[in-house]
């Protein structure tokens, strides 16, 4: 399995998963990846995989997306969430079949507690990319904090099913599903 994992990320990094070309949800190096995160035991492979996956995410074939994904982010990172989710509102517009825009806009929406638009926004990320485990996890935390802790196992389950390697959520979902159905995974 070692060598497995080692192969798929050579053939992503000849592939060109380090280029600066745009990329997105749509890339056909993705199903690669996601094989390899699903079934590799190394964490650190996982990892490697996982900011792969992330990279590819992240690469919008507009270059203005890009530019305003990357200062909403930042924004974002600094505790400005206004300004960050003007920037992903920019995102959504100018490239709103780049999956990436629709799940930075779900994050800064859910850091400024809009539950509802951070969940309509995790939707249209699944719509254009059923496969986002982010997205996922970002929903069972909404879920959580709204106390709708079925729901949360659900998208936890989920998340986990495309990357098993998400340990807070794993421990999360662990001690809801004790809350819930009074058993231990």
């Amino acid at each position: 399995m070692h060598r497995l994992c080692a192969m798929v990320i050579v053939a992503a990094s000849v592939a060109g998963v380090f280029t600066p070309a745009a990329a997105d949800q749509n890339d056909p190096r993705l199903d690669e990846l996601f094989a390899g995160l699903k079934v590799t035991g190394n964490a650190r492979e996982a990892h490697e995989i996982e900011q792969m996956i992330w990279f590819i995410w992240s690469r919008s074939p507009s270059a203005g997306a890009n530019l305003m994904l990357r200062q909403g982010t930042q924004y974002m990172n600094e505790g400005k969430h206004d300004a960050a989710q003007g920037n992903f509102d920019a995102v959504v517009e100018l490239a709103p079949e780049f999956a990436e825009g629709w799940n930075k806009r779900a994050t800064v929406r859910y850091l400024m507690g809009d539950y509802q638009g951070s969940i309509e926004d995790i939707k249209r990320t699944l719509a254009l990319e059923e496969r986002h485990f982010g997205a996922l996890s970002g929903l069972g935390l909404i879920y959580d904090s709204l106390n709708e802790k079925k729901a949360a196992i659900e998208a936890f389950r989920a998340a986990l099913e495309i990357n098993p390697h998400m340990e807070s959520i794993s421990d999360r979902l662990k001690e809801l599903v004790k809350e819930v159905e009074g058993v231990e995974l």
